[in-house]
């Protein structure tokens, strides 16, 4: 028996689970929704079934590049304790085959969105998706500190997805909309980095706590959070979003920055429980803001421009 033959016997099977695993499901349900909001924000009326096929197109897409990237990093992946048991590391998904998954989504996806919606729309999932590949993990990620600042604009993208998706255009709102996302990724994965600083510096990542420091991190997070608290009033004061959305954008405003400044002033640990904290709160803050602005339109809830 060959010794090729022998490695494929040897090679756990792999299941359905494992390729949505390659997916990267908790990060494609985050891009969906904010996808979703951009789509619900837009004027005019879409088809359900071509509302149902854009956002389609985007959890492929961001599915694609969650795949592309498990390849791409599969080294360093079996390196971290987060990632060592995902399916490429593992074994139980060779790197060839990802790889093949990955870009078969990419181009499924795009030429879906190209033919069933627009091409401003299936233009802008390509960017993300070679955004997200080329520049942050197959350049930035192993680079440079600012990896996660600069490559967060692959996942900012999402809302203007769905705006151009429903109107073949782009407005204001939607492009407030990423800058809010893209100011938000730094604190939330500065965060993440912060208790994670040893797997990254074990796999040779520069992430910003490994090159810089953790109080450098601390103060970056603080930065940006101090930047995205007012920002995230933006949709507000430009007749985007109501009274619902202020309120939310005002209360988990002061919540999360109250918890940058805590984490501000934590001393550098094994286990960083307060930038864990921070972790989670992001996660809902981002959430809160976009669930907000979802309801308002569902609903009708006057916008803020009726009070007035």
């Amino acid at each position: 028996m060959s010794g090729a033959a022998t490695l494929a016997l040897a090679r756990p099977t792999a299941t359905v689970g494992d390729y949505l695993v390659l997916l990267k499901p908790r990060v494609m349900s985050l891009v969906v929704f904010t996808g979703f909001a951009g789509m619900a924000l837009a004027p005019g009326h879409l088809h359900p079934l071509e509302a149902f096929t854009a956002l389609l197109c985007i959890a492929v897409g961001a599915g694609a590049s969650g795949a592309l990237n498990m390849a791409y990093d599969s080294d360093i992946d079996g390196l971290m304790a987060r990632t060592a048991g995902r399916p490429i590391p593992t074994g139980r998904v060779g790197r060839g085959e990802a790889l093949g998954f990955g870009y078969s989504l990419a181009i499924g996806s795009v030429a879906l969105m190209g033919l069933f919606l627009n091409a401003l729309a299936a233009a802008l999932l390509a960017f993300t998706i070679f955004f997200y590949v080329a520049v942050y993990t197959l350049w930035l990620k192993r680079r440079t500190p600012q990896n996660i600042v600069i490559g967060g604009l692959a996942g900012a993208l999402p809302p203007a997805i769905g705006w151009a998706a429903a109107t073949g255009s782009l407005a204001p709102l939607p492009l407030v909309l990423v800058a809010i996302i893209f100011l938000w990724t730094p604190p939330h994965f500065w965060a993440l980095s912060l208790f994670r600083s040893g797997d990254y510096a074990r796999a040779g990542v520069p992430m910003l706590p490994v090159v810089k420091g953790k109080a450098t991190t601390r103060r970056g997070i603080f930065a940006y959070t101090l930047a995205l608290v007012p920002l995230a009033l933006v949709p507000v004061l430009i007749g985007g979003a109501g009274m619902l959305y202020l309120a939310l954008a005002v209360a988990m405003g002061l919540w999360f920055l109250a918890q940058s400044v805590l984490v501000l002033a934590e001393r550098d640990g094994e286990r960083e429980p307060r930038a864990r904290r921070l972790f989670a709160v992001s996660l809902f803050y981002l959430f809160s803001l976009f669930a907000a602005l979802v309801a308002e339109r569902l609903f009708h809830l006057p916008l803020f421009g009726s009070w007035m």
